[in-house]
């Protein structure tokens, strides 16, 4: 469970994504029924660190403080500064005594520097990714997503992702409910879709056309529809084609990805708040029933549907 949680800093501190690590596990939210955390911060020596900034962090832990965390979080840093043999111990152990470790943007090079990311899956801000696949060869970049879970290791893109991937540790830790509780606070959707493919710089569309926003919240309010792509186009008044291509403009993904992503989140939700079968959730969600619920929610989340229930049902 996850109940201590260190930030992991060294050489320059960002303030700004030390602040979405504090803001993401060191708040007290026990009153929103979110379970406490003991949130510390931590570094190779105590004392002032600079930022970028021109004003100094004052950490007050050194590593041994990161021995007992369930969780490790580092916080961006230049890409150009490699960890220290301390830094990349301590992330080491934390690994092999079964806790998570996260980065937040370039934080990725540190997990990479410490060897936590050869053969697994990872990201990093889309400006650093090449650099990341080219530096560490071992590493299989994936530059067109928010956040990448491998195992104990979660790396994420740029800063707001971070958010993203502290919510994924949060629901996978403590289930759907509790991570929705924290993106209240934080006014901050609980899951967003897409992947950074869509803030990379591109030029722009010779066609605009009407936000998607309202056929969205349509579609989410009518799950258990037929939300294929001629469906939702008619709702936006665009031919499925224009409708696919802004779609995936808008978002950073296809529409039938989208949906199941809503409905392995509403899903998640049944099966967490009701006592309704595998079978009965399928069809309130629109899977149309338990065998094609399984094989989405297991691809998506990793865990089967009634597992899930087991670990986060309110029963």
């Amino acid at each position: 469970m996850l109940t201590d949680v260190v930030a992991l800093v060294h050489d320059e501190v960002e303030p700004f994504d030390l602040g979405v690590v504090f803001e993401l596990f060191g708040v007290d939210r026990t009153d929103d029924g979110v379970p406490a955390v003991d949130f510390a911060v931590c570094a190779p020596q105590v004392g002032p660190l600079p930022t970028p900034g021109g004003f100094d962090v004052v950490v007050r832990h050194d590593l041994r403080r990161a021995a007992s965390a369930d969780l490790v979080v580092v916080p961006a840093g230049a890409p150009s500064r490699a960890a220290t043999p301390a830094v990349a111990a301590a992330l080491r152990d934390a690994v092999a005594r079964g806790a998570r470790v996260m980065s937040v943007c370039t934080g990725a090079f540190t997990l990479a520097d410490a060897g936590l990311l050869d053969g697994r899956a990872a990201t990093t801000h889309w400006r650093h990714c090449a650099e990341l696949a080219s530096r560490f060869p071992g590493v299989e970049v994936r530059p067109d997503v928010l956040y990448v879970e491998d195992g104990p290791v979660v790396t994420s893109a740029g800063t707001a992702a971070g958010i993203d991937a502290g919510l994924q540790v949060w629901r996978r830790e403590h289930g759907s409910a509790v991570a929705a509780r924290v993106a209240r606070r934080m006014v901050v959707p609980p899951q967003r879709d897409g992947g950074q493919a869509q803030f990379i710089a591109r030029q722009v569309p010779e066609c605009e056309a009407e936000t998607l926003a309202p056929v969205l919240l349509w579609a989410v309010e009518h799950l258990e529809e037929d939300l294929d792509v001629p469906t939702l186009a008619s709702r936006a008044a665009m031919s499925p084609r224009t409708f696919a291509r802004r779609f995936r403009d808008e978002t950073g993904t296809t529409p039938a990805a989208w949906v199941v992503r809503q409905r392995v989140h509403a899903a998640e939700e049944l099966l967490e708040q009701t006592d309704l079968t595998v079978e009965q959730v399928a069809h309130r969600v629109g899977f149309g029933n338990a065998a094609t619920l399984r094989h989405h929610f297991v691809r998506v989340r990793g865990i089967a549907p009634l597992a899930y229930r087991r670990r986060f049902g309110a029963a």
